[in-house]
């Protein structure tokens, strides 16, 4: 009896240990500098990180959906690259679960419409009105909710913002709840709920 129990004990070593070492690989990944290749994302750098302790001290995570067809995120993460503080985000996502990493980290897009959404609808606003904006919130597109903007994320896109997510919070120290969509803390487009479904995923998955 003493030995099946310690060989179902190590067994369950065995199984926990991948996931564990996985875990701490992406954290330390996370903190580096460079264009690090990161487990599970398929990243093209356009920007590099800087050290992590230089980033611009990123508070929140807004995710955008742009009306752009398949195969967008590429042109306009390199429209971001060449003119940063224009109006888009820092990270974009394509719809085979590319990741763009379009401007330097200590640098501030133009994005999000001033946290004008007051009314409570999705989330309590109380904390997010006029507070949660583009000048403390890193920005990810997910590109290619055209001609149909209901059209939601594709698996490639939801497998990679599983990982993005975590790399973003790790890397820059952000909690579960300061991860929004636009259109929790903006007044949107009315034909669908922007970014809704990527964050209610992301607060459902948890730590």
């Amino acid at each position: 009896m003493n030995i099946r129990l310690i060989a179902m004990a190590l067994c369950a070593v065995v199984i926990a240990t991948p996931a564990t070492a996985q875990t701490s690989d992406l954290a330390a990944v996370a903190r580096a500098a460079g264009t690090p290749d990161i487990p599970g994302l398929k990243m093209v750098w356009l920007a590099p990180w800087g050290e992590v302790s230089k980033a611009h001290p990123w508070k929140n995570i807004i995710v955008h959906q742009t009306e752009g067809p398949a195969g967008s995120a590429r042109g306009g993460a390199q429209l971001q690259s060449k003119n940063p503080t224009r109006r888009g985000v820092t990270v974009w996502v394509e719809t085979d679960g590319t990741v763009y990493w379009a401007v330097a980290e200590h640098l501030v897009p133009t994005h999000g419409d001033g946290a004008n959404r007051n009314d409570n609808k999705y989330i309590d606003n109380r904390p997010t009105f006029r507070q949660v904006v583009g000048s403390n919130s890193i920005g990810v597109e997910f590109a290619g909710n055209y001609p149909d903007v209901t059209r939601g994320a594709t698996e490639a896109q939801i497998a990679a913002w599983r990982i993005l997510l975590k790399v973003l919070r790790t890397r820059y120290g952000i909690p579960l709840e300061r991860v929004y969509a636009h259109n929790w803390i903006d007044y949107k487009d009315a034909r669908y709920c922007e970014g809704c479904a990527l964050a209610k995923l992301a607060r459902e998955w948890g730590e």
